[in-house]
């Protein structure tokens, strides 16, 4: 079997480059126009649980009671996304997850936030292929408001991605990361004691 046979959906979650002429593509743009479906439902509502259901819906899990989501969110394929226990997403926030997108525990996710997992090649004659690169928020993580994260990203623990930051490279564990492009602004987090 070719590359192509493979579905394109297994093929993105590892890493696969899907070209233009992709013959599996349009796949895509129909897995996108039936979460757009559910992302209206759930964006409507503002009964808790609902919102929890219809993303579990959109991610093929289950979203823990412990999670809340401030509507409206957008995604365009949810079902490589993974969202884990006591996650608060406020408003307005975007997520491009074919390439995958987790969201370890105690994770906060301020307005605007976008997580971006795919991304396309400089050179103009290919610049139509998609690259899919996953994103991994650990646990405790804050990604401030306007901030991005872009493909292939890994937000260590307790880290804090200060607001409007555009993050291109890891963040280590317990450190403050801010600016365009993101750098390391405060060392070695510590938790003080009540």
């Amino acid at each position: 079997m070719n590359a192509m046979e493979k579905d394109i959906f297994e093929r993105l979650v590892v890493g696969e480059p899907i070209p233009s002429n992709d013959p599996q593509r349009h796949r895509l743009r129909d897995a996108s126009y039936q979460t757009i479906g559910l992302l209206q439902e759930m964006n409507n509502s503002s009964d808790p649980e609902e919102i929890r259901i219809l993303l579990g819906k959109i991610t093929g899990g289950e979203i823990s009671d412990t999670t809340a989501v401030f509507p409206p969110l957008y995604i365009n394929y949810g079902k490589h996304t993974s969202i884990g226990k006591n996650v608060f997403i406020n408003f307005n926030c975007t997520m491009l997850g074919l390439g995958g997108i987790t969201i370890e525990d105690g994770v906060l996710l301020a307005p605007n936030v976008s997580l971006l997992s795919e991304a396309h090649p400089l050179e103009p004659s290919q610049r139509q292929t998609l690259v899919p690169k996953p994103i991994h928020i650990r646990k405790n993580a804050w990604i401030g408001a306007n901030a991005t994260i872009l493909p292939g990203v890994t937000v260590g623990e307790n880290s804090v991605v200060a607001a409007g930051a555009v993050v291109s490279k890891d963040v280590p564990n317990n450190v403050v990361v801010g600016g365009v492009p993101a750098k390391v602004i405060k060392n070695s987090l510590t938790i003080k004691g009540n």
